[in-house]
């Protein structure tokens, strides 16, 4: 049994969801998502309670994919409802980034200009040193995040680079000073 999947995902107000065969929809404020899902789980959707369940078809053999389809469905409702933003922060002297149109432009201690280009549906603003990602798509959020933050991933010894903000990185104490 899954625990994940035995959860009621809760409809906001301003929010349609529907099913159409393998596709699930949902319409709400912030706009509108799409998703694929697995044959193996039916989805039961309740209009008065304002609630979607989900149950495998096989219990002992779907309850993998039955928690993982409700955790999207879930991501999915809060995506159209809220949204999903994810911070950075840019640590290091000289370090500059800001945002033009649709793109992001870095410079971070190489030779050249680094510009990235934002996805549809993903905006970007920054704020001190801080750069924030925010969209519908939970997932694309979280892919634009992570290939910004390759670009110049936080050293143990200074901590120079991309860091999320909740993230903690551990610093390394450098080399030591020989004594005689």
């Amino acid at each position: 049994m899954s625990r994940i999947g035995k959860q009621v995902v809760q409809i906001p107000d301003g929010v349609t969801f529907s099913v159409d065969g393998l596709e699930i929809t949902a319409k709400g404020p912030k706009g509108e998502l799409k998703a694929q899902v697995s044959d193996r789980v039916v989805f039961e959707v309740n209009e008065a309670d304002k609630t979607i369940a989900i149950t495998p078809v096989d219990k002992a053999l779907d309850s993998a994919i039955w928690g993982t389809t409700r955790a999207n469905v879930a991501n999915v409702v809060k995506g159209v409802s809220e949204g999903w933003t994810r911070a950075l922060e840019l640590h290091g002297v000289g370090f500059k980034m800001e945002v033009k149109g649709r793109k992001v432009e870095m410079r971070l201690g190489f030779s050249h200009l680094i510009e990235y280009d934002l996805p549809e549906g993903i905006e970007a603003t920054i704020e001190n040193n801080v750069l924030t990602i925010s969209g519908i798509s939970k997932q694309l959020v979280g892919q634009v995040t992570a290939e910004i933050r390759a670009f110049k991933k936080p050293e143990p010894y200074k901590g120079k680079g991309f860091r999320y903000t909740d993230e903690i990185v551990r610093r390394k104490a450098g080399k030591a000073a020989k004594t005689e």
